[in-house]
């Protein structure tokens, strides 16, 4: 036992990744231990302070409170066993297809609700609800091209669904530099385990975008749009447009004539076949949504109406993300896939119910309650960890809307040992893994993004409420052929910044364009 975990203090309401609950180690954490072990104190701390360094030095940094801070990335790493892997891989998986299944059904025909698996109100009542997406037909079939599904450990260490992001999930661009960053800074650690990896995901990704492309396009161009570089996810938005050799374009850069989006280039106008974007359905098109976006490009709804031009995500599909919804996920799984769930979700109260609402408000000190369409922590209320004042605020907001909010049970989520002030501490942790879906099947990334709630007995992991992060090392299943890295060749080079061409157009004030950019924080997707 490394001499790092001496009096280590477990927690007796969560579960430890790392201990057993009577303080035995578990056998997939023995080999970072061991090594970890033979670090002296100064050591270690030289690799902690790489790991600051690295993030600062290359910008990898998010948005807290108005202010870019580097990506807190813990030193040790999160194991996740092959076999429990396999049961978040097939878990995932199901949940995609059965919300792609979803979004096709509310955005077409309806049957979810004349069958009754679903009030239609449930569905039309959501902000994220937009009747311009109906009768929307994608090239090839495929409206989730990404997801992000969030889970956490419960007490007795099993996974469950926490909530789903279809809209725009973003993080991934940490799950790629917390393995560059970690292996660099424990090289021989990491060269103990066989581990599933991470490099694959633009390669995924720009396949799925090209297999979404209008029909008839064999070569299509694809572009990455940004909201800009106040925006809090800029950082992942320039990353993944140059590993996949994709222009990064702003709304200004594009232009939609006679149904048609083009990119401006010093030659001229260029054709656009797919937008990966990273813009928020309102600030999409101001011809369709908000008149006074500066973010968009007018015209892009009737583009993609058309079939000229493929938006991903799709349009919509933030109704997936309400948490109203995910209430009914399960039924869905049933409905669509005639399976049962492989991850259940967290028992959870419906407050526009009148019965659930009655229950909820007399133990509103015991419960957690979320706004259905919040994101990044914002919002929830920890009913044992809030004021007088606070529960009243809230019971308010609730009899005021009450389908804007749900109730879950306090779970204590799974804890994994993290530095802080030089020791080693349990931290609770969840895990957002990604999911590419190219039209012929659904990809899982192995891995995904361990956020860890930084201060001592804090349940929201969001970077944006201050949390870290660690690298999620999958093991890969010895019994098959080892997964192979791919060469760094491969992905794509970087590509040539674009070269805007001189806009007669009187610009708006720059204080106005950094305003939505921030605004356009990418809804449910924010990690």
């Amino acid at each position: 036992m490394s001499p790092w975990f001496d009096g280590y203090p477990l927690r007796p309401d969560s579960f430890d990744e790392v201990f057993f609950a009577d303080g035995t180690l578990r056998p997939a954490a023995a080999g970072v231990l061991e090594a970890l072990g033979q670090l002296d104190p100064g050591e270690l701390h030289t690799r902690v302070e790489f790991l600051r360094r690295t993030y600062v030095d290359q910008g990898v940094t998010f948005d807290l409170g108005g202010r870019e801070t580097p990506f807190p990335l813990d030193i040790v790493p999160r194991i996740v066993q092959a076999a429990e892997w396999a049961v978040v891989e097939a878990g995932v998986k199901q949940r995609v297809l059965a919300l792609e299944k979803f979004l096709d059904d509310v955005y077409g025909e309806g049957r979810v609700f004349t069958d009754g698996v679903m009030p239609r109100k449930v569905v039309t009542t959501s902000h994220h609800f937009h009747r311009a997406a109906h009768g929307f037909n994608p090239p090839n079939g495929v409206r989730v091209h990404v997801a992000g599904v969030d889970l956490i450990r419960d007490p007795q260490g099993d996974f469950r669904v926490l909530e789903d992001n279809v809209r725009v999930p973003s993080g991934v661009s940490y799950v790629i530099s917390n393995r560059r960053a970690l292996s660099a800074a424990l090289p021989e650690v990491a060269a103990l385990h066989q581990l599933r990896s991470v490099q694959e995901y633009p390669l995924r990704l720009r396949a799925a975008l090209t297999a979404c492309a209008p029909r008839g396009v064999s070569d299509p161009t694809v572009v990455v749009l940004t909201p800009g570089v106040f925006n809090s996810a800029y950082f992942e938005h320039a990353l993944l447009a140059r590993m996949m050799g994709c222009e990064l374009v702003e709304g200004r850069d594009l232009v939609c004539q006679n149904g048609y989006v083009s990119v401006r280039t010093t030659q001229g106008l260029r054709p656009v076949h797919v937008i990966y974007r990273r813009v928020d359905d309102e600030f999409l098109d101001p011809a369709t949504f908000r008149s006074d976006s500066l973010l968009g490009v007018a015209g892009l709804m009737n583009a993609a109406r058309r079939g000229n031009v493929t938006i991903a995500n799709a349009v919509g599909n933030g109704v997936a993300d309400d948490k109203l919804v995910y209430t009914y996920v399960p039924d869905l799984i049933r409905y669509y896939l005639g399976e049962e769930p492989i991850i259940a979700g967290v028992d959870t109260w419906r407050l526009e119910e009148d019965a659930h609402r009655e229950e909820v408000m007399d133990r509103l000190d015991e419960l957690v309650v979320k706004p259905v369409d919040g994101s990044g922590g914002k919002g929830i209320v920890i009913g044992p960890a809030a004021s007088a004042e606070e529960i009243a605020a809230l019971r308010a907001r609730i009899e005021a809307d009450p389908r804007g909010w749900i109730a879950q049970p306090v779970v204590q989520l799974s804890t994994v040992p993290t530095m802080i002030n030089d020791r080693l501490v349990p931290r609770h942790v969840d895990l957002r893994p990604f999911a590419v879906n190219d039209g012929s099947g659904v990809w899982v990334l192995p891995g995904g993004l361990t956020r860890v709630a930084l201060p001592e007995g804090e349940l929201i992991v969001n970077s944006s409420q201050g949390g870290g992060s660690k690298d999620t090392w999958v093991l890969a299943d010895t019994s098959e052929r080892p997964h192979e890295e791919i060469p760094e060749a491969s992905v794509h080079p970087v590509a040539m910044a674009m070269q805007r061409r001189e806009d007669v157009r009187i610009q708006p004030p720059r204080s106005q364009q950094e305003q939505q950019q921030q605004t356009a924080s990418e809804g449910g997707a924010t990690c």
